[in-house]
């Protein structure tokens, strides 16, 4: 599912820096004038990376933001004007070569085959010499010492020129723009005790490091890898999303032609041929056919659903029975399935507070490990004048001190949490967001669409005339208000209404002129001269009743146990709805909430919140129309299904594909516990290192235990992450999903 113009994809493949034009292509439009290109920039690989590719790229004329992303070594770029800013040449000067990001298709890992062979000629030779130590450890004689040192010096060569490589190289991209990453104290430490063993091997030394050197190559590798493999596993969903996509899709011309195009040159209004069995390539709307559809990645039911012409379709859906046409709505790019896609993909973007911390410590780490290795030299040549000794703990001072542990602290729980969600039917927007779930007091519901299915059904209308009744069905026809669904499937158009000058006004309702008349539908106090608050949907004439519509809804599956469940872990909860006043307080009654308002509209909804915020509370907002997405901006931490209003999921840090509210405790406690694992890690990190670092300046380490010590400090760190992925759904979830099938089950089972 690539977002590349055919041309891009050109200057991909001859290895050429794409024009200012090609970007444009290659760049999603996110309306106003804004703009996203994402690139790939593969020397990207910890938390000082992050804040050098982010700041630099922000301080680009028409830059907004760049957010980097560490598991896919993918930079998203949002930007304003005519030309994108130049972002491949900036990165290059940063020392990050750069290219337009391309999504994975079952493409192999080529960046853990490196790794794996790198690891492998470490760890032969690192073994054999170790074996070699042995005997020079047991006692050997000079001779047979000095023939051994040398051995194990032509055995290390290959461990640092090849295996070293992958540090050197980082190392050196940082060194050659002014700069400084954890690769280059690591490449330091390395070379340098090589160097300090090649030199005794030359003077007939007793002592040599090769093994040291070469096992912290090794380890260092190993830690390596097995974060790499982390975050790649942690991307399963994501690439298993990318899989339900197809790679092209058959296009019907005008000319009743066939054309077989890839999926990213499908473009908004052509016409594609879906044969029984086939996915959704793009959004879509059906124009011909009748069939029934598996959208469980989409809804998380597993009952088919029924679609006939005038349907909309999301893409990545299932094609189960009869052929359809259907009309592309959208690009690939910015079909429902990529935008699962970035949600997936946006879990590690957040920057919270931990992981903001854990960036300037290692921005602070080169530096700090820089003088503190330097003065343990000068202390102890001043100390016992053996610049061979003192180099000698200098360099176990570097070794020790890698920050690894601490730059895992955070990714590696928020990657393991945002996969658990989403295995529970929940998505991630921002990595960040776990943290704030994690701090709620509060969780404040909207009514219709999130409380409710928002499935409302028409049940009365008066009217003062039968013709008002056709007006208002047009009109409903043109909104996507669940009321307004309710009134146009209620009704019978009759003869089609000629409709100008149509405008929606979130909250509010719908209105357009009807000849020389205007026409609301929507709220009785917006839609009449003298309506009143309280009077329900009506449809106005000039600002004169004209007819008056009643609906009854149905609760959500399980809302009635989630609440109580939240209410059991100590929450407050609240309903904050624009419905009408006795609709809000029949359902609170019915759920048993004790604090609810209705008749909000949606600044009175950002107001209301504000004022809890200014109590103190830390809320939790949950809704899912236009008329929500103020307060979903404006709240601590917010959740939408996926059935809202696309400005609805945008403005949400969580979107869940399960009917059933029972998401929202199960978030939760998924969120306290990563929380709980984030500050275990720290602390581990901390105390690791506070440890450490004396005992290494006190001379007690050599190199070799000291990148022994150093990489258990990382396997430590996410073997405690590990244990969030262990851990239980909630009661309430886990009786959901024995009821409904899910999004992550569907894919499964399409692998």
């Amino acid at each position: 599912m690539s977002c590349c113009a055919p041309g891009v994809e050109a200057a991909a493949e001859i290895g050429r820096d794409p024009s200012a034009e090609e970007l444009k292509l290659a760049s999603r439009d996110l309306g106003d004038g804004l703009y996203q290109t994402d690139l790939s920039v593969p020397g990207v690989h910890c938390a000082a990376c992050i804040r050098t590719v982010e700041r630099g790229l922000g301080k680009l004329a028409g830059v907004e933001s760049a957010r980097v992303n560490l598991s896919t070594k993918r930079v998203g770029v949002k930007w304003r004007g005519d030309a994108p800013p130049p972002m491949i040449q900036a990165l290059a000067g940063f020392g990050y070569p750069a290219h337009l990001f391309e999504a994975e298709q079952d493409k192999g890992d080529p960046e853990l085959s490196r790794l794996i062979r790198a690891v492998g000629v470490a760890g032969f030779c690192a073994m054999n010499i170790m074996l070699l130590s042995v005997s020079v450890w047991s006692g050997a004689d000079a001779e047979t010492r000095q023939a051994f040192h040398w051995i194990s010096a032509v055995l290390a060569l290959p461990a640092l020129v090849y295996s070293g490589q992958v540090f050197f190289r980082s190392a050196w991209s940082a060194l050659k723009v002014g700069r400084t990453n954890m690769d280059v104290p690591i490449s330091i430490g390395i070379t340098l005790a090589f160097s300090l063993s090649l030199y005794d091997t030359f003077h007939n030394g007793r002592h040599a490091y090769f093994d040291a050197a070469t096992t912290l190559v090794f380890f260092l590798l190993i830690g390596r890898t097995l974060d790499h493999v982390m975050r790649e596993k942690a991307r399963a969903a994501v690439r298993g999303l990318v899989r339900l996509s197809p790679r092209g899709a058959t296009i019907l011309r005008d000319d009743g032609s066939h054309d077989y195009l890839p999926v990213s040159e499908v473009e908004p209004g052509m016409r594609i041929l879906l044969a029984a069995g086939d996915r959704v390539p793009v959004d879509g709307m059906v124009v011909e056919g009748a069939s029934e559809l598996d959208c469980a990645i989409a809804t998380g039911e597993s009952a088919p659903l029924h679609v006939v012409p005038g349907s909309a379709l999301r893409a990545g859906t299932l094609n189960l029975t009869g052929p359809l046409t259907l009309a592309a709505t959208a690009k690939a790019q910015a079909s429902f399935l990529a935008e699962m896609v970035r949600l997936m993909e946006a879990a590690e973007g957040g920057r919270a507070r931990y992981r903001r911390l854990a960036d300037r410590a290692a921005q602070l780490y080169s530096p700090v490990v820089h003088a503190t290795a330097f003065l343990t030299f000068l202390g102890w040549m001043a100390a016992t004048g053996d610049w061979h000794r003192a180099i000698g703990i200098a360099i176990a001072v570097l070794i020790i001190t890698c920050p690894c542990a601490l730059g895992l602290a955070v990714p590696i729980v928020q990657v393991i949490a945002a996969r658990r969600l989403f295995e529970n039917g929940i998505m991630v927007k921002d990595g960040s967001g776990i943290e704030r779930l994690a701090q709620i007091d509060t969780a404040v519901f909207d009514k219709t669409g999130t409380l409710t299915l928002g499935r409302a059904r028409l049940v009365d209308v008066e009217a003062s005339d039968e013709a008002m009744l056709a007006v208002a069905a047009a009109l409903a026809a043109r909104s996507r208000h669940p009321l307004s669904r309710a009134i146009a499937s209620g009704l019978d158009s009759g003869t089609p209404i000629a409709l100008t000058e149509i405008i929606e006004q979130p909250g509010l309702g719908i209105e357009a002129r009807v000849g020389g008349d205007s026409y609301r539908l929507g709220r009785s106090e917006w839609a009449l001269v003298d309506g009143k608050l309280g009077q329900g949907t009506v449809l106005g004439r000039n600002g004169q009743f004209a007819a008056g519509f009643m609906f009854e809804d149905t609760l959500r599956p399980g809302t009635a146990d989630a609440l109580t469940a939240l209410q059991g872990q100590g929450l407050g909860v609240a309903i904050l709805s624009g419905d009408q006043p006795a609709t809000v307080a029949a359902t609170a009654r019915q759920l048993g909430v004790e604090h609810f308002e209705g008749a909000l509209l949606p600044g009175a909804k950002v107001s209301r919140l504000g004022e809890l915020a200014a109590e103190g509370k830390r809320m939790l907002m949950v809704g899912d129309g236009l008329n929500d997405a103020p307060a979903l901006a404006a709240a601590h931490v917010s959740m939408a299904p996926a059935t809202a209003a696309d400005i609805g999921r945008n403005a949400a840090d969580f979107v869940f594909l399960h009917e059933s509210l029972a998401a929202v405790p199960t978030a939760l406690a998924v969120a306290r516990e990563a929380g709980k694992l984030v500050r275990q890690n720290f602390a581990l990190a901390v105390v690791y290192n506070a440890i450490a670092l004396p005992i290494a300046i006190a001379g007690y380490v050599t190199p070799l235990v000291a990148a022994l010590a150093m990489s258990l400090s990382s396997v430590l760190v996410v073997a405690n992450a590990l244990r969030l992925k262990a851990g239980k759904v909630t009661k309430t979830a886990s009786a959901v999903q024995s009821e409904h099938l899910s999004g992550p089950q569907a894919m499964a089972a399409a692998e």
